[in-house]
């Protein structure tokens, strides 16, 4: 009977842990959640993936990682967290820090091609405005990321 008691509390513990770890989410699955969002776009088309990717209980949302997409204007074309801004400019936004992160996002795809972006956006679990490092990469005029909160 005791070990039975001893597995089931591992067994809880691990799935703990696992929902855990995908609830706060890692730098290595918000790089590998853009790359299997951009492997959806160029099998699917940008119609079908664009929903799949703002459907906020698709395959690309894991609890605080989201994908996002926008165009090389600034314009969100697809959310997995905030379907609002769907279809918005969203160029000159800004982060608590008065940091334009679209724009530098923007900037950091056209000379780079891909990369890490550090800002401060509002958690979805949370509700408050957290430290926020982004991995960011552009397949043809769309720059598809998802962020990790520190």
């Amino acid at each position: 009977m005791r070990k039975i008691t001893i597995l089931i509390s591992l067994a809880s513990l691990l799935l703990f842990l696992s929902t855990t770890v995908w609830a706060a989410g890692t730098k290595e699955q918000a790089e590998a959640m853009v790359k299997k969002a951009i492997a959806f776009y160029k099998a699917n088309g940008k119609e079908k993936a664009f929903a799949e990717i703002s459907n906020t209980k698709g395959k690309f949302v894991k609890g605080e990682l989201y994908v996002f997409v926008y165009d090389m204007n600034g314009k969100c074309v697809a959310h997995g967290f905030n379907n609002k801004l769907i279809g918005v400019d969203l160029i000159e936004m800004r982060d608590p820090d008065n940091t334009f992160f679209v724009k530098e996002r923007i900037k950091l795809v056209k000379e780079k091609g891909k990369g890490w972006q550090d800002y401060k956006y509002t958690n979805p679990t949370t509700k408050k405005m957290e430290s926020k490092t982004a991995y960011v990469e552009k397949i043809d005029n769309y720059v598809f990321g998802c962020g990790v909160y520190k």
